[in-house]
C-alpha cells in the first residue's frame, strides 16, 4: 500500500518510450506515492503511446520536447512554469546512439557518432538540470539512469558505455554545483532488463543470462526494483544522499570472478 512518500510533490519525467521503460516504472511508483507528474515525448507515435499510459496517472500532462534541442527544452520549461510555480524532482532516462555503434568495434566509432551519443546520453542531463534548478525553490532531487558498462567493458555496449561514464561524472559535478541549493543529484546503475533501448544491444540475452547466473541474488532486476530505489532517492528518505551511483543490479557489480564450475558452457575449459 502506498504511504505517500511523495505526497504534494511535483516532478518531471523525461524518456518514457513505452510501458517497458524504466522511466515508466518510476513514474508509476511516484504517482502511487502521491506525486504530480509531467512528461515529454518525441513525435506523434510516442505521444500516442504516452497518452495511453497517462490514463493511469491522475492529472498527468505531456509536451513534445527533444532534449537535444535547446529551443525545445526552453519551451518545455516555459510550459512547466505556466503549470507550476515550483518542482521537486526530475527523472532523466534519456539515451541514444546509432545502432551501428553497438555492432561495430568501439574503435570504429565516428566523430559524429561519438558526439551525438555524448550529447543525448550525457549532456542532456546537464541541460535539464540547468533549467530545473531555478524551479526547485525548496530543494529537490534529480536522478538519471546508467549501466555497469560505464565502469567495465561490456561487449557491444561500446560508445554508450563511454557516454554513461560521462553521465556518472556529470552527476558528481552537478551534485557539487547544486548542493548549496538543497538539490541532490544521483544516478541509478540498473542491471540489464528488456526495454526498447536495450533491445538494440546485440547479445542482450547473454547479458541477462550472465546477470541471473552470477549475481549474488541469482536473478535479474525488474522495473519495480529500479522504481523502489528511485523513490528512495527522490523522497526525503534519501535526504543525505547526493553524488551517488546506486547499483540496482542484484549485486552483479560486486563480483570479481565466476564461481568454480559455473562458467557458461561455451567458456568452460
Amino acid at each position: 500500500m502506498a504511504s505517500g512518500l511523495l505526497s504534494g510533490k511535483r516532478g518531471i519525467v523525461f524518456g518514457i518510450a513505452n510501458n517497458k521503460s524504466l522511466a515508466w516504472a518510476c513514474a508509476q511508483a511516484c504517482a502511487a506515492e502521491g506525486a504530480s507528474l509531467v512528461f515529454n515525448f518525441l513525435g506523434a507515435a510516442q505521444e500516442k503511446r504516452l497518452n495511453e499510459l497517462m490514463t493511469e496517472i491522475p492529472g498527468g500532462k505531456a509536451k513534445n520536447c527533444d532534449l537535444g534541442k535547446d529551443d525545445e527544452l526552453e519551451e518545455f520549461f516555459k510550459w512547466v512554469r505556466a503549470e507550476w510555480d515550483s518542482i521537486d524532482f526530475v527523472i532523466h532516462a534519456v539515451a541514444y546512439t546509432d545502432k551501428e555503434c553497438l555492432k561495430e568495434p568501439f574503435v570504429n566509432t565516428s566523430r559524429q557518432q561519438f558526439l551525438s551519443t555524448m550529447d543525448i546520453s550525457a549532456f542532456t542531463l546537464v541541460a535539464a538540470a540547468k533549467h530545473a534548478a531555478p524551479l526547485m525553490r525548496n530543494g529537490g532531487s534529480i536522478i538519471s539512469m546508467s549501466y555497469y558498462g560505464a565502469e567495465k567493458v561490456v561487449p557491444n555496449y561500446n560508445v554508450m558505455g563511454v557516454a554513461k561514464a560521462a553521465l556518472e561524472a556529470c552527476t558528481r559535478y552537478l551534485a557539487e554545483d547544486l548542493g548549496p541549493q538543497g538539490i541532490r543529484v544521483n544516478t541509478i546503475s540498473a542491471g540489464p532488463i528488456r526495454t526498447l533501448s536495450a533491445s538494440a544491444i546485440p547479445g542482450l540475452r547473454n547479458m541477462l543470462d550472465y546477470s541471473q547466473k552470477f549475481s549474488p541474488l541469482r536473478r535479474n532486476i525488474t522495473g519495480e526494483d529500479v522504481a523502489r530505489s528511485a523513490l528512495f532517492l527522490l523522497s526525503d528518505l534519501g535526504s543525505g544522499v547526493t553524488g551517488e551511483n546506486l547499483h540496482v543490479d542484484c549485486g552483479y557489480h560486486a563480483m570479481g570472478m565466476f564461481r568454480e564450475g559455473t562458467a557458461p558452457a561455451n567458456e568452460a575449459h
